[in-house]
């Protein structure tokens, strides 16, 4: 008899549990289904050689993550690899290379398949005329917009596919990103070898410490503006965002803006207007982890509208004119509310001078000029 009604309240349970997530879970599919466009295929012949191996070598980069941990939990059922994976997971545990400025390989950042990788797209980078970087100053990049993975930052900042290093002589830039991403076996160091570092405090610090020419490149928007990349519109969220001045200020690092035409144009994004249910869902996922995930997609490898697969559209980043940042003063530690509002506004109109001195070339089919909305 017990059993009895014990199952029927287990029955019961699951039946209440099943009618309140299969709603949303429905929702998800006819949300998707409805952005889903019709499918356009690539045709299988004269397609030249070198835009498959460009095709090949950004699929590769956008399922990397996805691979290394693949590979690494394969490799786990391989008793012969058991003492390898210990010494890797020491290792793992007592590396600081990701807080202590990254580390770089320049041969690595440096091989052809990162120009590949800008050919795809391509990827261009325009410096400013005045943006002649002294290599005795430190330097703090923002870069904006985030788009959805941020591969105009990654290709300018974290390979030599565009000549970073010839456009800046003297300046070493590491590209930050979320100490989380050096969580994951073989997958960190390969960005380390990029010379990609964690934007922690600890991070920012070590970098802007270690001597002339070394500087840092920040995507500002994060996570939140992730949400809104949509192609021909360029929403930043900045407003809020003075922790990298406060930073520049108290290094005395010059700020340097940079804009990424076309970062946006990369990938369309599911519907998730503010308010909506996916909106909330997206944030709760932020303030929960660090980070969120846009529903987004692009091509694929055989057709040209669907898949997660990047679109081909150039990006061109220009880095605009640096900013000089007010000096602390004597038994000065931390700068004044009105320092950092007063640099903070020098940053947005150089930001916004950028953008409109080349929207017009680099923008053409823009649906909106360049919005701060948060």
């Amino acid at each position: 008899m017990k059993e009895s009604i014990h199952k029927k309240e287990t029955e019961k349970t699951t039946t209440t549990m099943s009618q309140s997530v299969l709603p949303d879970i429905n929702k998800v599919s006819q949300v998707i289904h409805d952005s889903m466009p019709n499918v356009r295929w690539a045709p299988l012949t004269g397609i030249p050689f070198e835009r498959r191996v460009q095709t090949a070598v950004v699929l590769m980069w956008v399922f990397l993550l996805g691979n290394c941990i693949t590979l690494f939990c394969c490799s786990l059922f391989l008793p012969f690899l058991w003492p390898l994976h210990v010494a890797y997971i020491i290792y793992l545990c007592r590396d600081q290379s990701p807080e202590n400025g990254g580390r770089r390989s320049d041969w690595f950042r440096r091989l052809p398949v990162w120009n590949y990788f800008a050919g795809y797209f391509p990827v261009k980078l325009v410096k400013e005329a005045r943006a002649d970087l002294d290599p005795s100053k430190n330097y703090v990049f923002g870069y904006h917009p985030h788009g959805i993975i941020s591969m105009g930052a990654f290709c300018n900042f974290a390979t030599e596919a565009t000549k970073f290093s010839e456009l800046f002589p003297g300046i070493t830039a590491s590209l930050l990103t979320l100490t989380t991403n050096f969580k994951f076996p073989i997958y960190r160091d390969i960005i380390l070898a990029l010379g990609i570092a964690s934007v922690s405090r600890h991070s920012c610090e070590h970098i802007l410490s270690s001597g002339p020419g070394r500087s840092i490149v920040i995507v500002i928007g994060g996570a939140s503006e992730s949400l809104s990349a949509r192609p021909g519109i360029a929403d930043l969220v900045l407003k809020k965002r003075l922790g990298f001045i406060r930073m520049a200020i108290r290094h005395g690092a010059d700020l340097v803006p940079t804009f990424s035409f076309g970062e946006n144009d990369l990938y369309e994004q599911v519907d998730n207007s503010s308010g909506s249910w996916l909106w909330n869902v997206q944030k709760k996922m932020q303030r929960a982890v660090g980070f969120t995930m846009p529903l987004f997609h692009a091509r694929g490898i055989f057709n040209y509208n669907v898949g997660l697969i990047p679109y081909r559209h150039q990006v061109v980043t220009v880095v605009g004119n640096p900013i000089s940042v007010p000096r602390l003063k004597k038994g000065q530690t931390e700068p004044t509310q009105e320092q950092l509002l007063e640099t903070q506004a020098l940053y947005i109109q150089e930001l916004e001078s950028i953008y409109n001195k080349y929207k017009d070339v680099y923008a053409k089919d823009r649906k909106q000029d360049l919005r701060i909305i948060s």
